[in-house]
């Protein structure tokens, strides 16, 4: 990610309305569906269109308004789906209540779409003997979204339960539902606290929801992050994101009981898809010479973590390596010259430490084609890695759905973990310096997810939800990018003009008061 003087600017259409925060609907009354150890009618074609109550499942509204829930056509998969709609407020729950299950962790999946705007939609597995887990529905009007939830069933009964708690015309759809033996879950939950020391050296403070001052690594492990990310410059202008600061910061991280990435530039400033310039002390190095540039400045970097007792579990060679890194050489016009690079940073890596992970991150997470094209290239000239990172916000790179079917396809033709290596979302328009966000146009956001702390908790959620419905457990996690790099004077996004001010303070996880912010909790989920 990259901030610039110039505004980035997504005119996307429409998707829905705002997405409210969920609710707990009221208790299951006391007759249960009819019981059975399998899911059924799970694609709702027993009934055909205008059920209120599918075959195998019950309806329950406190306020009466069952007729709120309804099979009709255009499922997913076959000819019907499960519908939640009524032209005025309403709640309602369509369940199924299963029993004689053997005890053990089941998750529940299911195809979804919603208009939002409801205050409360969402799939939930109730009454198992152990703590209720549920999972919202995302924003997506169009296309439909797999999502998952999983629990562990104590005493061999569980209800699936599918819900609403909704303003009139907010409506919702589900379809071909499963419930099956398994898990799910995130391995990683993080945040990239890169320009962390430059903010605090420069005057920054941070504060709990409450406004009792804090160490924000801390305040961020506490809201249930477990990972921390780490930009490396090799000779940057403000002397920050260097080897130095790293060390230094990534005592904090593991002092907090968080795992460590260390994400590579190869640069002295920004590196994205359209910069990708050498450090300048490179300059005028050969190709051969490049690939030693990038063994020794690797291993240096890892070394020194690792001589400190602070070991990389994950290292990105590169940094939204769409068109290459160490322009001209490692260009993608030039593939093997490209993979002479990469290989010679992954084998610096590993021979530092063999268990750390390697990442290779591209940006643009929703485009299938960029992914398919560059991994192919990368799997033929023998590039060995073992997740695959995308930059994926949702202003900028399309609908959930596109980055739903981006994943699950990745994961399975490389047989690799996967994880949204950076996102992020505004909770508010405004800037708090003189310099403008890259965000800060109402015709800017995505439409579903206001800039709002609910809104901000809502994208960061539901992004976390769509990697944990990966198939076979491939969906590692999700980084949230930049959190403590709030509005600072001297911590600009331009490392050698320190005048520069921050486009991204209004997509931070600290407020405009340093305070916390809501959608930090998510990192606690599963």
């Amino acid at each position: 990610m990259r901030t610039t003087r110039g505004r980035f600017r997504l005119r996307s259409a429409a998707l829905a309305t705002a997405l409210g925060a969920g609710l707990l609907l009221a208790p299951l009354p006391a007759q249960q569906a009819v019981a059975a150890s399998t899911l059924t009618n799970t694609g709702f074609e027993a009934d055909g269109t205008g059920t209120a109550t599918p075959s195998g499942w019950s309806t329950y509204s406190a306020a009466g308004q069952n007729a709120a829930s309804f099979t009709e056509a255009g499922g997913r998969s076959g000819g019907h789906r499960l519908s939640h709609w009524s032209s005025s407020a309403y709640k309602v729950e369509t369940y199924q209540y299963l029993s004689g299950l053997t005890d053990g962790t089941y998750t529940l999946s299911a195809w979804v779409r919603s208009g939002g705007g409801q205050n409360a939609a969402y799939l939930a597995l109730r009454n198992c003997g152990s703590a209720e887990q549920r999972t919202d529905l995302p924003v997506t009007t169009s296309s439909w979204i797999r999502i998952v939830t999983s629990v562990k069933v104590v005493g061999g009964g569980c209800t699936v339960s599918i819900n609403s708690d909704a303003n009139a015309g907010n409506w919702l759809n589900v379809d071909d539902l499963t419930f099956t033996s398994g898990s799910t879950g995130l391995g990683v939950k993080g945040v990239d606290l890169s320009a962390l020391k430059k903010n605090e050296d420069f005057g920054a403070t941070y504060k709990n929801a409450s406004g009792t001052a804090g160490d924000p690594v801390a305040l961020l492990k506490g809201a249930g992050a477990n990972y921390g990310r780490l930009k490396v410059w090799v000779n940057p202008a403000d002397g920050y994101n260097t080897k130095a600061q790293v060390l230094a910061t990534a005592k904090r991280i593991k002092a907090q009981g968080m795992k460590l990435l260390v994400d590579f530039h190869y640069s002295d400033i920004w590196a994205d898809p359209g910069a990708q310039t050498k450090p300048a002390a490179w300059a005028g190095h050969s190709y051969t010479q490049l690939k030693t540039d990038v063994y020794n400045h690797t291993y240096d970097v890892l070394n020194a973590l690792k001589a400190q007792g602070t070991t990389a579990d994950m290292v990105q060679i590169g940094n939204e390596i769409n068109t290459g890194m160490l322009w001209p050489e490692g260009s993608t016009s030039n593939w093997t010259q490209l993979a002479g690079l990469l290989n010679s940073g992954i084998s610096a890596a590993k021979a530092v430490s063999s268990s750390t992970q390697i990442a290779l991150h591209l940006a643009n997470g929703g485009d299938n084609t960029l992914y398919r094209t560059w991994f192919d290239n990368a799997t033929a000239q023998g590039v060995s890695y073992d997740v695959i990172a995308l930059s994926f916000y949702g202003y900028w790179h399309g609908a959930l759905s596109s980055l739903q079917a981006n994943l699950d396809d990745i994961s399975a033709r490389y047989g690799k973990k996967v994880m949204v290596a950076e996102t992020a979302y505004p909770f508010r328009l405004d800037s708090k310096d003189a310099h403008e966000n890259i965000i800060d146009l109402s015709s800017e956001l995505i439409s579903g997810y206001p800039a709002s702390s609910a809104g901000q908790s809502a994208w960061l959620r539901d992004v976390m939800n769509v990697v944990e419905a990966v198939p076979s457990g491939r969906g590692l996690g999700v980084v949230y990018w930049e959190p403590a790099w709030t509005a600072v004077t001297g911590n600009g996004w331009d490392p050698t003009d320190p005048s520069s001010g921050n486009a991204w303070e209004n997509q931070a996880l600290f407020d405009y008061d340093s305070r916390l912010l809501p959608a930090a909790a998510w990192f606690a989920h599963r």
